[in-house]
């Protein structure tokens, strides 16, 4: 196998698969550290997995003599990303040996046979749904955050993906608050269904999504295969079913409250500082036309700000966990958003001019 690449080319490849690799089943298996380039035509591709998810990139090259190898991913990136700018040469022998050069560097790296990297899964479904990559990305931001980190809550150790009634909607929840946000996607009703995507797949596809351009979805039995642009990835599926996330949302609310975004955020962000219990929580007091945010902490101090607002019902006096008020605000771009209540002891719901919304328990105050 013989290829010449440009180094810009070559390490972006590199980049986009070697964050799939992880350290579970590296002891034991070690192919898993290699990433599997296969020479073809006039392109190369360059694939990674951990056996539950699994990269795939591929590449224009020159290819002089076509096949295929396995190399220490990490390795061969830090080779490639310390070289000059230009074209990097890569010739395999039979032994797996790999020499790279480039201008006057040369480096020898010992590889694995291609044999013995595992299979990766390839979109058979019958049916892919479309979607544009920036929209899809948008929306795993917008809700992965809410995902549980909780091994014995496994169902919730992902977001789910609900294709029904001619929209796409993405849920997450850890039992103390649920993100979801929703659009419209075309597809067929027999194709409809819901699949719970692991976080690190989430963390992947946010990670390498563009911001624009299709995107295809092709789940199949307990997989599901992302295709976009130049990349491929799969991953498997989190197996149960996840809760009816309906249930959880309030029918309706008595009190509606409108507040810029980034004050509301910036504020919080300043009582995190005194929050050094987040059991404790930041405490909001809501009056007409008033907030006041405040927090306090026996071994740190107390901190108070005030925000206007738009409310004209009764005085509410509610807390949060403060981390848990940002996560949303921060990946918000609206103005405004709203946040509407039943009472101080039920959940807050978090809305703006999307469709997006956010629910929130709140935190028993110490004195109730």
């Amino acid at each position: 196998m013989k290829i010449k690449i440009t180094k810009e080319s070559l390490l972006e490849g590199l980049q986009a698969v070697q964050n799939v690799i992880g350290s579970k089943a590296l002891s034991t298996i070690p192919i898993l550290s290699n990433v599997l380039i296969t020479c073809k035509k006039q392109e190369i591709e360059l694939t990674t997995t951990d056996l539950d998810l699994s990269m795939k990139i591929t590449a224009e090259a020159v290819v002089d003599s076509p096949g295929a190898t396995t190399l220490p991913v990490k390795t061969l990136s830090s080779v490639i990303k310390e070289l000059q700018p230009g074209d990097v040469e890569i010739s395999v022998d039979e032994k797996n040996n790999a020499v790279v050069t480039s201008g006057a560097s040369y480096f020898k790296i010992i590889g694995m046979s291609a044999d013995e990297f595992p299979p990766v899964p390839k979109p058979e479904a019958k049916f892919a749904f479309s979607i544009d990559q920036g929209t899809f990305k948008e929306m795993l931001r917008k809700t992965s955050y809410a995902a549980s980190t909780d091994e014995t809550r496994y169902v919730l150790n992902g977001v789910l993906l609900s294709f029904k009634e001619g929209k796409l909607s993405v849920v997450a929840t850890d039992g103390r608050r649920l993100a979801l946000i929703e659009t419209e996607v075309e597809f067929p009703k027999d194709a409809q269904q819901e699949i719970v995507l692991p976080v690190k797949a989430v963390n992947e596809l946010i990670r390498t999504l563009g911001s624009e351009g299709p995107l295809k979805i092709y789940p199949h039995g307990n997989q599901a295969v992302f295709e976009f642009g130049k990349a491929q990835m799969s991953s498997k599926l989190v197996d149960g079913k996840f809760p009816d996330y309906k249930q959880v949302i309030p029918a309706q609310n008595e009190h509606r409250v409108t507040i810029e975004r980034e004050g509301l955020f910036g504020a919080l962000r300043r009582m995190s500082l005194f929050a050094s219990d987040k059991s404790i929580g930041t405490k909001l007091v809501f009056n007409k036309n008033k907030l006041t945010i405040s927090t306090s902490a026996p071994d740190v101090g107390d901190a108070r700000e005030v925000l206007p607002i738009k409310y004209t019902g009764k005085e509410l006096v509610i807390a949060f966990n403060p981390d848990f008020m940002m996560d949303p605000l921060k990946t918000l771009t609206n103005d405004e958003v709203f946040m509407e209540f039943t009472n101080d002891l039920g959940p807050a719901v978090f809305k703006c001019d999307i469709p997006f919304l956010y629910v929130l328990m709140p935190i028993r105050l110490k004195n109730d």
